[in-house]
């Protein structure tokens, strides 16, 4: 009997360490739903590279681009909430794809973690456009009607309802050229097949930096130090239609409280500090930090505003 008694009091012993298992128990995977070269990519393999291995597993970068990003989004919403799969993602695929892109998951089916900043959309020209500043870039377009063609993130896109609005507000005829991402959009701007580079400011900033675009057109209210020529549409007396690109990530829902506190605090430092900070301001976004609900509000709210937009375009899921 005593021997019995013994074995059973062991018996928490020999089953507490599979049950007490840390987290993270394997690599963590961070899926960005864009092809690599754009400021969704930069910006989570800077979080990677700082992050390191201080969860104590290593963070692997994956990217899975197509269809303007629902593609990538769909595989996190679908993985296994238990933290080791998350997704570092622009507005696009979160917050307009559900209106007019055919995404099979909703706005609720996205947990968010947090959002590290923001940039304004732009159309830049090449240094040979006429134009010197967003009031002559207009006059140009008004003058040519239908004749230019702009270059945007994709069909139905955050930044082309966004832009698409602001034109029809102007009275400006533009055809609108669809890619996927600014790795397929400055290639086709910089190789003159389209006029206008359409994309974050994060996207153009390799050919502002080289002298080779010209950003005139901002969606943010004013204007941004990375582009000095620029106006935002405030100039425009618009400033009711700004609209950004923000980045930030997010993860399945479901995933246990304890290991979301874990990963959020891991991450946000990270974000926090001066080395990630550079990278932004390097890329011409702006800092700003939204953690869990205050990051979830503010989708929710774009996430209205834009399925108001595409229906008063009269856009379709495609």
């Amino acid at each position: 009997m005593r021997r019995w008694f013994l074995a059973l009091a062991m018996l928490p012993s020999l089953v507490l360490p599979a049950a007490a298992q840390s987290f993270p128990d394997r690599p963590i995977r961070i899926i960005v739903p864009v092809n690599p070269g754009g400021g969704t990519d930069i910006f989570a393999r800077a979080l990677q590279e700082i992050i390191g291995n201080s969860l104590g597993q290593p963070i692997i970068v994956e990217n899975r681009p197509g269809a303007s990003g629902t593609i990538g989004v769909q595989q996190v919403v679908e993985a296994r909430p238990d933290g080791h799969t998350l997704g570092f993602v622009w507005n696009t695929p979160i917050t307009s794809a559900p209106h007019t892109l055919g995404a099979r998951y909703t706005i609720q089916s996205i947990a968010p973690v947090f959002q590290v900043g923001y940039s304004p959309f732009a159309l830049c020209a090449r240094p040979d456009f006429p134009a010197t500043d967003l009031t002559s870039m207009i006059a140009a377009i008004r003058a040519r009607p239908n004749t230019y063609t702009w270059g945007n993130e994709g069909l139905g896109g955050v930044m082309h309802l966004g832009v698409e609005r602001i034109l029809r507000q102007l009275n400006l005829q533009m055809t609108t050229v669809p890619f996927q991402g600014a790795g397929q959009t400055l290639p086709a701007f910089l190789g003159g097949h389209i006029t206008f580079f359409g994309g974050s400011l994060v996207g153009a900033m390799p050919a502002v930096r080289a002298g080779t675009a010209r950003c005139y057109f901002l969606t943010t209210v004013g204007g941004n130090p990375a582009a000095p020529e620029g106006s935002g549409v405030g100039s425009l007396g618009l400033p009711e239609m700004a609209i950004t690109i923000w980045w930030g990530m997010i993860a399945p829902q479901g995933i246990p409280a304890d290991r979301m506190a874990k990963l959020t605090e891991a991450f946000t430092n990270a974000a926090r500090t001066p080395r990630f900070q550079e990278v932004m301001q390097a890329q011409g976004a702006i800092f700003d930090l939204k953690v869990g609900d205050a990051m979830g509000r503010a989708m929710v709210a774009e996430y209205n505003a834009l399925g108001e937009v595409a229906r008063s375009l009269g856009l379709q899921k495609q």
